[in-house]
């Protein structure tokens, strides 16, 4: 290897590039304007090579990291002709059919990194905004039936050139939106955001020349290939396949062939898509493969472009895996969920002291808005909810944790829902819900209580794992189920795990209920001092730890034998 090519160089600079990706993300987060950015950090940013390869991830959700290097390839793909992207230029998009990959409320800016005249790497980010038009207020609705009625369509459009903000197409975003200046805010934010990460790029390049930092990169990318492969060859080999009842009825198969440099998922074999909003880009079908087979194969190590090569993902144009424009997206993210949690599943099995049983499994996207009785503005909410996980060989499962796709996402805290939304948060606890009995429990789901403050609020739910329950392993119980119960003012109750635009009024109250995770292993064999420690911690009741864990007779007979 050349001198100039020496590996510690090589290696700071890769580190370097994480510190950007990080920085990026910090600079985001700051000066957003929307909690679900600011507060539940729903975005993701990245560096990607010239090329559009993942280089450096900062923290994030793993379901939006994995878009950035796709939007990046779109848009080289479009802007193909000298002069097209310049030094400054910013682009934008949130068209799942162009490089968007999730759904309209998702955004992604993406900048080109200049050195001289060429252009060396490119920074994006990724951030749900509240509000992008459409039929509905906050934009996503399970009655879409095409991706027009979803909201305005961006599809990889220059929103800065050489530096300077493209004026009508501020005007256009701000009009077709219920929120403008929440929009704005969150718009400056991801372009702050872009401009840090590319600033701290070019320092890189000028500290060591863009040759070596060039080449740092591509070795960084045949590093993460040769993790993976190294990772692979510890695999069960052979073909793995699973047939899962969906909610919303239809079955969903997959076919998973695992050789020494190859790990093939076949999603062919499904439905057709979804007359209505659950369904997902090809490219988000490849994002849900990715975040399966690095949480399979090597969760612990790196992640970047080179690490996903060994990976093949087969899906059929006109499936619910596969869409053909213009069908609705909406609703993608339980689609997301359902495709990693049938991997998972499918694998399981196979390799049960590798992967815990099956989680709650959903986003739980809660969506609810109205105005605000203080100020008199309009607001509208998105919350993903925590749930239980599953109980795995070695522990119990977590409880109250976001969903695979959320990786470092938080719920937004009570105070700061109360004083930014129209709602009371009256209750946010663990539930005591059946479910998750095993020699390692599931990880407990979660109750949380809004109460609405204003008539003619709205909620809009789509959560899945409500009719099948997250499934156990090695003898365990199955997980419980998630919905949403309404208590009217009036007392009563109401049902639900989808239904979009249902009417609030003042005193109503959404109850979440989310997943308890489902057991690992026979309930009968776990340690009674455990049982204790769950029933004295609140984890379950006296009448549970009775009827799955066998507590009064089991105690009875320890205490004969020792007599």
């Amino acid at each position: 290897m050349n001198n100039q090519y020496d590996p510690i160089t090589l290696e700071i600079i890769q580190s370097s590039l994480q510190a950007a990706a990080d920085e990026m993300f910090a600079a985001m987060r700051r000066t957003a304007m929307s909690a679900i950015i600011y507060e539940v950090l729903d975005m993701g940013t990245g560096i990607t090579d010239r090329n559009g390869e993942l280089a450096g991830s900062g923290a994030g959700i793993p379901a939006f990291v994995g878009v950035l290097d796709k939007t990046v390839k779109r848009v080289l793909q479009k802007f193909n002709q000298p002069g097209d992207i310049e030094p400054g230029d910013i682009f934008i998009t949130n068209d799942p059919y162009s490089g968007g990959v999730t759904h309209l409320n998702d955004v992604v800016l993406t900048m080109p990194v200049f050195a001289g005249d060429e252009i060396v790497a490119w920074t994006a980010n990724i951030a749900h905004w509240n509000d992008v038009g459409g039929m509905v207020p906050g934009s996503m609705s399970t009655d879409a039936t095409e991706i027009f009625q979803e909201g305005l369509i961006l599809s990889g459009v220059k929103l800065f050139s050489r530096g300077q903000p493209i004026r009508s197409v501020f005007d256009i975003l701000t009009a077709n939106c219920r929120m403008p200046d929440f929009l704005i805010g969150d718009l400056w934010a991801g372009v702050a955001s872009v401009r840090v990460g590319e600033r701290r790029v070019l320092e890189i390049v000028n500290k060591y020349g863009k040759d070596v930092f060039l080449r740092a990169v591509e070795e960084y990318l045949d590093y993460g290939e040769q993790v993976t492969l190294a990772a692979l060859r510890q695999l069960p080999k052979g073909t793995f396949s699973l047939v899962e009842p969906q909610d919303n009825g239809p079955d969903y198969k997959v076919t998973i062939e695992i050789r020494d440099d190859e790990f093939i998922i076949d999603l062919r074999d499904n439905p057709d898509q979804d007359k209505g909003p659950f369904n997902m880009s090809r490219d988000e079908a490849t994002v849900a493969c990715q975040i399966a087979f690095k949480g399979i194969v090597s969760p612990e190590r790196l992640s970047n472009g080179g690490t996903f090569r060994p990976l093949k993902v087969l899906t059929r144009p006109g499936s619910v895996f596969d869409p053909i424009y213009p069908a609705a997206q909406g609703i993608y993210y339980e689609i997301t969920i359902r495709v990693h949690d049938l991997i998972w599943r499918c694998l399981a099995p196979h390799m049960p002291e590798r992967l815990p049983a099956g989680s709650f499994a959903s986003v739980c996207g809660t969506l609810f808005g109205g105005v605000h009785p203080d100020t008199g503005r309009d607001y509208a909410v998105i919350e993903p909810e925590l749930g239980g996980w599953g109980g795995s060989a070695t522990s119990d499962g977590n409880s109250g944790q976001f969903s695979a796709l959320h990786g470092e996402t938080y719920n937004c805290p009570a105070e700061v829902a109360e004083a930014r939304y129209g709602v009371t948060v009256d209750y946010l606890s663990f539930h005591d819900e059946d479910g998750g009995a095993g020699f390692h429990r599931g990880g407990k789901g979660v109750r949380i209580d809004y109460r609405i403050r204003s008539d003619n609020a709205w909620l809009t739910v789509a959560y899945t794992r409500d009719k099948n329950p997250p499934w156990p392993l090695k003898g365990g119980q199955p997980g419980s189920p998630n919905h949403v119960l309404i208590r009217r003012a009036n007392g009563q109750v109401e049902r639900h795990a989808v239904t979009s635009g249902l009417t609030l009024h003042k005193d109503d109250v959404i109850q979440v209920m989310t997943g308890t995770g489902a057991g690992w292993g026979d309930p009968m064999e776990r340690p009674l001092e455990l049982v204790y420690q769950d029933l004295k911690n609140g984890y379950i009741t006296l009448e549970q730890a009775n009827r799955y864990y066998g507590l009064d007779k089991r105690s009875a007979r320890a205490q004969e034998e020792t007599s």
